[in-house]
């Protein structure tokens, strides 16, 4: 059996701030929460015995309000803030007990960090804000000038290369800064509330190049945020912190159909269901007609024998290439050619197409034709129908 190795492990991680953190991990783990704790004691209790997996390049957010334990998290993960209890592992290394040295060591070359302000060099050109984490590293000149002009071709700034921050905009700053941490070719990538102080409209610009970037280099992502919206867009999966403990851990689906408890339910309680949940949660599996096997008769017949209005119809390869309905076959030249001509003649080969990963807000224009959605599987193959009824019933159930 193959063994799982995410990518992070972290196993009852407890972080207490205050000068005399004992006595508070003491009552902390005799039960007492987090007003208990600092009542008694005057230490704050930031992690709450926190235990997750994050896979290799997943794009994993963690959510919450202010105070939650969010940032608190991502930066033990790369020990800017000391563990008080719990281990932290990268690469099956529990970074919470190396050295300072291997830790400024994993700094430089496995995780990288973009915060919520750009932290630009102002005297400093972009190229030369992107090398900077490679200058430190020790990378030659000419080098780390050549990587960071690639990355900058990568995030769409290369001919801003030999500016100062202060002629971008903040968005554009703002791929500086993540640009400076894929420079430096890190498996891991901590983004803390990274979009939080831009404008509404840039947000979004940056999160639909962040998405874009990760379907390109796959790199294994935590970012921090406050907004459910944001992390449901975002997030392969969602942690949602409240007090330092995890309240819910799933799919962005998993948190909009089945909430944990109120504190989620009250976070969800505007979301656009329909940008949020996809059509693989209503694809139905469906009968086809294989074009260079049936003909109008046997089509006929199948469609009487499983109750259909209309049924699409496959290549020998499975690949949709049309539908055939009710008002087929009453085309003027069936009478004289008969039945027994092939499928092929009277179907039709305009038809909505989709994939299992497409948004249900994306699928409900495509219904204008009134008939059922072909869903495609990732080689292009027939999956199944997406039907209208199904998709609205899906976007207003609270269930």
């Amino acid at each position: 059996m193959k063994k799982h190795n995410p990518k992070i492990r972290i196993e009852n991680l407890i972080k207490i701030y205050g000068e005399t953190p004992l006595p508070a991990l003491q009552m902390f783990r005799e039960g007492k929460n987090r007003d208990a704790i600092l009542e008694a004691t005057g230490q704050v209790l930031g992690i709450a015995d926190v235990s997750l997996q994050i896979e290799r390049g997943e794009l994993f957010v963690v959510m919450g309000l202010s105070g939650s334990g969010k940032s608190t998290l991502a930066r033990c993960i790369n020990r800017l803030i000391e563990a008080t209890s719990g281990s932290i592992y990268i690469d099956d290394e529990d970074i919470v007990r190396v050295s300072e040295e291997r830790m400024r060591q994993i700094r430089q070359k496995k995780v990288s960090m973009v915060f919520q302000k750009f932290g630009l060099f102002p005297h400093k050109t972009v190229a030369e804000n992107v090398e900077y984490g490679l200058q430190v590293r020790g990378m030659e000149k000419g080098q780390r000038r050549r990587k960071a002009l690639e990355t900058l071709e990568v995030v769409g700034l290369a001919q801003w290369a030999k500016y100062r921050p202060s002629s971008l905009s903040g968005g554009m700053q703002q791929r500086v800064g993540l640009a400076r941490a894929l420079a430096t070719d890190a498996d891991v990538l901590l983004m803390d509330e990274a979009f939080s102080a831009l404008d509404p409209l840039i947000r979004r610009e940056m999160q639909d190049e962040l998405l874009r970037l990760q379907q390109e280099l796959q790199k294994t992502i935590v970012f921090i945020s406050h907004d459910i919206q944001e992390a449901l867009k975002l997030g392969d999966r969602v942690a949602v912190m409240k007090e330092g403990a995890i309240v819910q851990l799933g799919t962005p689906e998993e948190l909009v159909v089945k909430p944990a408890d109120d504190y989620i339910r009250g976070f969800i309680a505007d979301v656009n269901r329909a940008r949020v949940l996809k059509v693989d949660s209503i694809v139905r599996p469906t009968t086809a007609l294989v074009m260079e096997r049936d003909s109008v008769e046997s089509a006929r017949a199948k469609m009487l024998r499983e109750n259909l209005d209309l049924i699409y119809v496959v290549n020998e390869a499975g690949f949709p290439v049309g539908t055939v309905g009710d008002r087929n076959f009453n085309r003027a030249d069936l009478a004289e050619e008969g039945e027994n001509q092939s499928v092929s003649q009277i179907m039709e080969s305009n038809f909505p197409q989709v994939t299992a990963s497409t948004m249900l807000e994306n699928l409900l224009p495509l219904y204008q034709r009134g008939i059922p959605v072909a869903v495609v599987d990732a080689e292009g193959k027939l999956a199944g129908v997406a039907n209208f009824s199904d998709a609205l019933k899906r976007i207003v159930s609270e269930s």
